[in-house]
């Protein structure tokens, strides 16, 4: 049995957890690339041994590309480790 694909409807609003070991530097790397679109970035937490801190980054993408694009500004950048 294939599994089907969800279907996303845009405009929607979307939600990234970034992951870096440098507080400052992940959100100078989310206010780079949002610049002015509108969102929210919050603090998550701090990983236990204290190397990598995480934050949820939401906002609202009309498209498929605006989602991919923004995945990819943030995640090719040297400061961040992960990013889902």
């Amino acid at each position: 049995m294939k599994e089907k694909k969800a279907e996303i409807t845009y405009p929607t609003k979307w939600r990234y957890t970034v992951i870096g070991r440098d507080k400052a530097k992940i959100e100078d790397v989310i206010k780079d690339v949002m610049k002015d679109k509108e969102h929210t970035c919050t603090f998550s937490k701090t990983s236990k041994n204290g190397k990598f801190h995480s934050y949820n980054l939401e906002c609202n993408v009309d498209s498929k590309e605006e989602r991919d694009r923004i995945y990819k500004e943030i995640s090719d950048s040297k400061d961040i480790d992960y990013l889902f």
